[in-house]
């Protein structure tokens, strides 16, 4: 068994989902293992990371106002340390995923055909996100 790691720096723009999946599946094919699992953790408390439809811009932007609506700035919330969307962050991570699993065959990534891998920012202002990759196999 081979283990590789590393750490993914992903700028982002705005608040809302950006698609890392070319970035992590190139790291991943790069490290010459065939079979095995690449966990994916985000090392942030105001975003998280989804595998979701690649293919239809509206369903992002979907998944983007459903999550401003049932965790909205605005809202009564006693932590607003660093602005109104601080909180709202918080409880739009609480509700995603800070850590994913994708199994490894034949040297590629075990996604399916519509899938891509994301990370959801959950601040509006840019940020630089870091994402620890683990890839366990031979």
């Amino acid at each position: 068994m081979r283990q590789a790691t590393t750490l993914l720096e992903v700028p982002t723009e705005r608040q809302g989902l950006r698609e890392i999946t070319r970035e992590v599946a190139g790291w991943a094919g790069g490290q010459g293992m065939r079979e095995g699992l690449l966990t994916l953790f985000c090392r942030h408390t105001s975003a998280s990371l989804l595998v979701q439809e690649n293919a239809a811009p509206d369903a992002r932007a979907d998944l983007e106002r459903y999550f401003a609506r049932i965790a909205p700035e605005g809202g009564d919330y006693a932590h607003d340390d660093e602005g109104p969307d601080d909180m709202p962050a918080h409880l739009r991570a609480a509700l995603t995923a800070v850590q994913l699993a994708i199994p490894l065959i034949d040297g590629r990534l075990a996604l399916g055909t519509w899938q891509g891998i994301y990370l959801f920012e959950h601040r509006r202002r840019p940020h630089r996100r870091t994402i620890a990759l683990h890839l366990l196999g031979d």
